[in-house]
């Protein structure tokens, strides 16, 4: 990837009040996808707030991309159900990497984005300089389906060989 900016770990932490698709519970994974990027977490077994704990790393070479979260529940005989998606731009987390930490604290907020129509937050997201990295929680309301959500943390990880921002 000749335009590579960097990568970007998503801490897939936890799934919380997901929809019952099997007789009392579901057995949900997670999808995350960007463009042609496709990753995907275990199926965690009987479990309406599953416990990932996973990291996956996207490569990021166009980060007006959006990046496609959807939770599904593992059917053995049948094909997955759906549990549900959400949507996030990396946008303001690309702009806040490229301010610069020179002279910050070890722990400062760099930014904070509200919830709104035009994204799945279900609270305020932070983005915050920590033990030298850039980090984002962020908790996703599912759209599609009677409830759910999902918390993961966004982190960057500088490629020494790409262009940089």
């Amino acid at each position: 990837m000749e335009n590579l900016l960097g990568l970007l770990r998503v801490h897939i932490q936890r799934g919380v009040n997901l929809a019952v698709r099997d007789m009392r519970s579901s057995d949900p994974y997670l999808i995350l996808k960007m463009g042609k990027q496709k990753l995907k977490t275990r199926v965690v077994k009987r479990s309406v707030n599953p416990e990932w704990n996973e990291q996956l790393t996207l490569s990021i070479a166009d980060p007006n991309l959006p990046i496609v979260v959807s939770v599904y529940d593992k059917d053995t005989f049948s094909f997955d159900d759906k549990m549900g998606d959400a949507e996030f731009e990396i946008g303001p987390f690309i702009k806040a990497l490229k301010t610069g930490f020179q002279g910050l604290e070890d722990e400062a907020i760099i930014s904070k984005i509200q919830p709104s129509r035009q994204n799945c937050l279900v609270e305020e997201s932070c983005i915050i300089w920590s033990k030298g990295k850039l980090v984002q929680n962020m908790a996703l309301r599912l759209r599609n389906v009677e409830c759910g959500e999902v918390e993961l943390q966004l982190q960057w990880i500088d490629v020494p060989s790409s262009k940089g921002l």
